[in-house]
């Protein structure tokens, strides 16, 4: 960093001849002169003084052209443009070189010189204290009676200098890092500066002269809170404006009383890059000009006491690598190959198809692994596997791993700890191609407190609300969004579409909405304060959900909104213009995840069989809500850490009913109505929890080690109940339609057994029969319809080949005509220990 030159006041006395702006010189002498001649002039003047004053007037306007003449002449030909020549060709090569233009053309003299070049006390100070709103009016080239006013602010530099066609002029110094100086010019020209520092000089566009590279549009629908492409406007954006190349810097902060630009390229010191306020939108914009991508950034803001604070940009598109906080200038070059993909996903909703996730730690999956690298193996497992789509976590940027990103300080960033924009696009580009949907972990709830983030981001309560008991999460830390606000409520609806639009995400699984629904939430008694109705409910956030997901649905065909909402909320996944006997239209999701369904059936797995008659209960509840809404039956990341153990953990017995138990749990939850997920390292019965420093435990899968084949076993089942599960339309067409289940016997406590069938839109069956007792039952009998001739086994989990003991009914079953369970027709099977049996029509 060069430092900044000492300076003996804002206007220094100088002889003429030692002043650096050379045109205005004989200008300035004329005014002196028009000045005195009127002091002196007597009140009424006769014929013959009248035509003595304008022949000396004529003289003057001579003797002032021929002086601005040979100044132009003086300053073309000077030792000072040489030095800019030879500058320019030790400049770096990215800097445009000047146009040899012809000069800029005099205004005609007469015109009387009515202000100062140099800036005014008043914006001086403004400038320097980083609280102007309008720097583009000051600072630059601006028509001033008796010309052209140019007016640069350049912290240390040593020298100014104007460089316009063949013409060359020194601005005059006149302290702090402002130069000035006055030409008489007809008009603005086109121009550059070159800055001389004390080691270097560089020459540049001035980042003053451009005119706002937001338009009326834009700043309209931001005010209103309804620009769905925030993300274009707002934000770090490279660009050409003007003919010039550069980046334009706009940020949202309406309580500030100045914003200025900090980056790599102007050594993070602000002080010489003050933004412009854009009209009552808040919105603060400044196009510099030379800069492009790579370059990081953040905004020194202002607040209202006058503190300054420096703040990573809530829409950067890129991120430094945490802990690093800075954002990053970026744009895409990214050239997709999923078109077919992209083409095909909207032709079946996501309720009425084959829909069974894979849950993906990103950062762990395989340790180390890059976007690109994990481009190159997560879409072959996946495929291989059967799973229709992943979940991904963690995506937007968060300072701390640990948090899994559910505490997001970069909303429009993807993760850099794994690397780019473009190439997490690869990633998704990739699992796209291999016929593999992608959901991601979206956070819209809260935020962290984190002092170079959103919190009280302009110095006041912005993206939080104002009020401290609303703002505050009492479980996490955290603060959540003011959903009443619009331009907040326009951040996240934007942000949702930012993901699916420019990354080809297929879906938003929406985090922790149950806190967002209700303003008692977590709080007590008397930390809270009921609605205009006098209810619990958050009337913003209820409009902020639906806005968003009538949004996302109408301009995004064939993505799909999945809600994790922990409660009874009437109509999560309901249309939101139908109203529900609340009197709440729908929040308007695709799906829900069925949080009551997957504690109800892992307590009862928890039990030992023998207990498990008598909570019987726990399995059969979920049915009777089942329809309420689209559901997805989540086994996530949540019910494998901080001591809740993996999945096969939680199963009782011995190492192999543990597994029998854990195969059986799987084929009950692909066959029960609802869409799947299952986090990773379940597939293959890891028995430690999962952690994000050291991710699933493959050495399980190792061929040499001893229990390799009880984990593979595992991990096979998982595969042919993904494959018969997208061949058999009975599982999943009819998830959201009551006819598309029945059960046979839903009472067989004694037993531990649970059997249903499953139909299709046309009435073709799967019968599903679930025993949770470590016993084998011959000829157990069970009713079935009598138009199906025979059935077969389609996936038996107590198959040797998945680890299991091998109690099969490898022949055909004919059904027999004895009425059983309330069906005229029954077959009687070998139930196997610990198992579930599907059976399709032979």
């Amino acid at each position: 960093m060069t430092p900044r030159p000492e300076s003996s006041g804002s206007q220094p006395e100088q002889p003429p001849e030692q002043r650096r702006t050379e045109p205005p010189a004989p200008a300035r002498k004329k005014a002196a002169v028009k000045k005195d001649t009127a002091k002196k002039a007597p009140a009424k003047k006769t014929a013959a003084a009248a035509k003595a004053t304008a022949k000396k007037a004529a003289a003057e306007k001579a003797t002032v052209k021929k002086a601005t003449k040979k100044a132009a002449e003086k300053a073309a030909g000077s030792p000072l443009k040489k030095a800019a020549k030879k500058a320019v060709k030790k400049a770096p090569a990215k800097r445009a070189v000047v146009p040899e233009t012809t000069a800029p053309q005099p205004a005609p003299p007469e015109t009387e010189i009515a202000v100062s070049p140099a800036v005014d006390a008043g914006d001086r100070e403004r400038l320097l204290s980083g609280t102007h709103h309008a720097p583009h009016s000051v600072l630059g080239a601006h028509p001033v009676p008796g010309g052209v006013v140019f007016r640069a602010f350049r912290p240390f530099a040593r020298a100014v200098t104007v460089l316009s066609g063949g013409l060359t002029v020194d601005l005059h110094d006149d302290g702090d890092g402002f130069f000035s100086g006055l030409l008489p010019l007809r008009e603005v020209p086109a121009y550059r500066l070159l800055v001389t520092y004390e080691d270097t000089v560089v020459e540049t566009e001035d980042a003053y002269r451009f005119l706002p590279t937001l338009g009326e549009l834009d700043l309209h629908l931001i005010g209103e809170g309804r620009h769905e492409e925030l993300w274009t406007v707002l934000g770090a954006h490279p660009m050409t404006h003007q003919g010039v190349t550069g980046t334009r810097f706009s940020v949202w902060a309406p309580n500030a009383r100045g914003v200025r630009v900090a980056g790599s390229f102007n050594f993070w010191n602000a002080t010489g890059f003050p933004m412009r306020s854009l009209g009552g939108t808040g919105v603060w914009e400044l196009f510099v000009p030379g800069i492009g991508e790579g370059e990081l950034y953040k905004f020194e803001i202002t607040r209202p006491d006058g503190s300054k604070t420096l703040r990573a940009d809530p829409l950067a598109r890129r991120t430094e690598v945490p802990p690093a906080t800075s954002s990053v200038v970026t744009s895409s070059a990214y050239e997709w190959g999923d078109a077919e993909w992209l083409e095909r996903r909207a032709e079946v909703p996501a309720h009425r198809a084959p829909f069974s996730v894979y849950e993906v730690h990103l950062p762990s999956w395989r340790p180390g692994l890059t976007y690109r690298r994990l481009a190159e193996q997560l879409p072959a497992y996946v495929k291989d596997l059967g799973f229709t789509h992943v979940e991904l976590m963690p995506v937007a940027e968060h300072p701390f791993g640990g948090s899994w990103g559910y505490q997001v300080t970069g909303f429009y960033a993807p993760t850099a700890r794994l690397g780019t924009p473009d190439d997490f696009r690869y990633l998704v580009d990739a699992l796209h191609q291999a016929g593999i949907g992608v959901l991601m972990d979206w956070v819209p709830a809260h935020f962290p407190r984190d002092e170079w983030a959103l919190a009280e981001f302009d110095g006041r309560p912005l993206y939080e609300h104002e009020d401290p008991l609303r703002a505050a999460h009492p479980d996490w830390g955290t603060l959540e969004f003011d959903f009443g606000r619009r331009e907040v409520r326009n951040f996240l609806v934007a942000n949702a579409l930012y993901w699916c639009e420019e990354f080809h995400i297929d879906g938003l699984r929406v985090d922790a909405v149950a806190s967002m629904l209700y303003l008692d939430y977590s709080r007590e008694p008397g930390q809270w304060t009921p609605n205009e109705h006098g209810g619990r409910e958050n009337l913003d956030a209820v409009a902020f959900l639906q806005e968003m997901n009538a949004t996302v649905y109408r301009r995004v065909p064939g993505v799909v909104t999945v809600a994790e909402e922990s409660t009874a909320w009437d109509g999560v996944t309901r249309a939101t213009h139908h109203k529900g006997p609340s009197g709440f239209g729908g929040l308007g999701f695709g799906l829900k995840w069925n949080m009551g369904w997957m504690h109800d059936s892992l307590e009862y797995m928890s039990h030992e069989p023998v207990h498990r008659r008598y909570h019987h209960g726990e399995m059969t509840f979920s049915m009777v809500y089942a329809y309420s809404e689209n559901y997805v039956l989540p086994i996530s990341h949540d019910e494998v850490v901080h001591g809740k153990r993996s999945l096969v953990s939680k199963m009782p017995g011995d190492w192999w009913q543990q597994r029998a138990n854990l195969r059986a749990y799987l084929g009950f939850m692909w066959a029960h109505p609802g869409k799947q997920l299952l986090f990773m390292g379940q597939e293959f019965a890891q028995g430690a929890e999962w952690s994000e420093a050291h991710g699933p435990d493959w050495w399980l899968l190792d061929p040499h080690y001893g229990a390799e084949a009880d984990h593979r076993g595992v991990r096979d089942l998982v595969r042919d109940l993904n494959t018969v599960y997208r061949k058999t339309p009975a599982l999943w067409r009819g998830d959201t339609e009551p006819s598309g289940f029945r059960w046979v016997t839903g009472d067989a406590a004694e037993d531990n057994v649970f059997a249903f069938l499953r139909y299709d839109s046309d009435g073709s069956p799967l019968l599903a029969v679930s025993h949770f007792a470590p016993v084998v039952r011959q000829d157990y009998r069970i009713g079935v319809p009598d138009d199906v001739p025979a059935w077969h086994e389609a996936v038996n989990t107590d198959a040797g080949r998945y680890g299991g003991g091998d109690v099969t009914n490898p022949d055909p079953v004919k059904p027999e005509p004895q009425g059983w369970h309330g069906n005229p027709a029954s077959i009687r099977l070998t139930l196997p220990p610990l198992a579930t049996v599907w059976l399709r029509p032979a």
